[in-house]
C-alpha cells in the first residue's frame, strides 16, 4: 500500500472556538501517529471563521512538540503571503528542533477579498511572482559551499535554514503548479479534493514535463481524497453532510438526509465538487480507496476529513487506517 497521510483543515465547530480546535488537532496528530499515517500537514487560512489554521508554522511546532516520529507539514504556506527569507528561516528553525520531520509545501493561494490582503501587506499582482518566489525560497535553502562561511555573490543567507534538508513540495489545483513543480523537478501535491476538474490534465502535464533534479529524480504525486469513514455507509453519509454544508463559517453538526432537503441545482454541484470522494463503511472506503488509486496512480494519499464530531473523526481515521492496509 502507497503511504497514507493526513491534511488537517483545522475546522472550528459550531459552538466551538480555536483552543477546541487546537486541542483537537494536537489529540489526532497523536492517533496519526499511533496509526501508522506517514504526514500530518496543516494549512494556512485568514480572515476565515472556519479555520484556527492561520499561522501555520507555529502550529506545527506545537503539533511536532506533542509528537515523535510523524513527519508534520505546511500544507501550506502561501508563498504570497511571505517574505522567502522569513519562510526559509522559520522551517530552517522547524527542521533543527525536529530533524528529519519537517515538510514544506508551497502554494499560490486563491485571490482573497481586498482587504484581508491589504492586511497581509499584499500588492496587485503578486501571485505572478510565485515561481521566482520559490526559486529564491529554495536558494535560501541550499547549504554554503564547504568551508566558505560568506559565499560570494550570497549577501543574504537564511540562518536558521540554510542546508537545512526540508522536503519542498509544490501544491497545485490547475496546470500551473503542475508545471512550476515539473520543471524545478519538485514533488507535487494536487488538491483534488477541492478542485476535481483539472486532476487528469495536470498529473499528465506534471509526469509528462518533469525534469530530474538534485531535489528528486523521478515524479512524486500525493492526492488529497476527501474521506469520510464510520461503521456503515449510512453513518458515513450523515457524518458527510457537515462537509457537505461546510461554508466560511463554523462546522456545522451533521445532519440526517441532507442531500434529500437541497433544491436539484445545489445538490448537483456538491456532488460535483466531491464526486472522488470516498465515504462509507469499512468495505465501501476499501473499495472506494483501490479505486481511486487504480485510477490516478498517486505515490501517496492525503486524506480531508470534516466531521463534526472529534471522536467520530478519530473513529473515521482508524477505520480508514485498516481499510487501507
Amino acid at each position: 500500500m502507497i503511504p497514507l497521510s493526513i491534511l488537517d483543515l483545522t475546522p472550528i465547530r459550531h459552538g466551538g472556538n480555536v483552543a477546541d480546535t487546537l486541542r483537537e488537532t494536537v489529540a489526532l496528530a497523536q492517533a496519526a501517529e499511533r496509526l501508522g499515517f506517514h504526514r500530518y500537514w496543516l494549512v494556512e487560512h485568514h480572515n476565515t471563521p472556519s479555520v484556527a489554521g492561520a499561522a501555520t508554522a507555529v502550529l506545527m511546532a506545537h503539533v511536532a512538540a506533542q509528537t515523535s516520529t510523524i513527519r508534520i507539514g505546511a500544507g501550506g504556506i502561501m508563498l504570497p503571503n511571505h517574505a522567502p527569507l522569513m519562510v526559509a528561516e522559520q522551517f530552517g528553525t522547524l527542521a533543527a528542533l525536529y530533524p528529519g520531520r519537517i515538510d514544506l509545501g508551497l502554494g499560490r493561494g486563491i485571490n482573497s477579498d481586498p482587504e484581508t490582503l491589504k492586511a497581509l501587506r499584499r500588492q496587485p499582482g503578486d501571485m505572478a511572482e510565485f515561481p521566482h518566489d520559490v526559486e529564491e525560497l529554495l536558494n535560501f535553502l541550499k547549504p554554503s559551499i564547504a568551508g566558505q562561511p560568506n559565499p560570494p555573490g550570497k549577501k543574504v543567507r537564511a540562518i536558521p535554514g540554510e542546508g537545512a534538508n526540508v522536503p519542498v513540495w509544490i501544491l497545485g489545483s490547475s496546470l500551473g503548479g503542475a508545471d512550476l513543480a515539473a520543471r524545478l523537478g519538485l514533488p507535487f501535491a494536487y488538491a483534488a479534493h477541492f478542485a476535481p476538474d483539472q486532476i487528469d490534465v495536470a498529473l499528465a502535464a506534471y509526469r509528462g514535463r518533469f525534469k530530474p533534479s538534485a531535489y528528486l529524480q523521478k515524479p512524486q504525486v500525493m492526492l488529497s481524497l476527501t474521506v469520510t469513514a464510520a461503521e456503515t455507509d449510512e453513518e458515513a453519509r450523515y457524518l458527510f453532510s457537515s462537509a457537505q454544508a461546510a461554508t466560511d463559517a463554523p462546522l456545522p453538526p451533521p445532519v440526517r438526509d441532507f442531500e434529500k432537503r437541497l433544491d436539484p441545482k445545489r445538490l448537483a454541484l456538491i456532488q460535483n465538487l466531491f464526486r472522488h470522494a470516498v465515504v462509507g463503511g469499512p468495505a465501501t472506503v476499501a473499495k472506494g480507496m483501490a479505486d481511486f488509486i487504480a485510477r490516478y496512480r498517486p505515490d501517496e494519499v492525503i486524506a480531508v476529513t470534516q466531521i463534526f464530531d472529534p471522536e467520530a473523526r478519530a473513529r473515521s481515521f482508524e477505520i480508514l487506517s485498516a481499510a487501507a492496509a
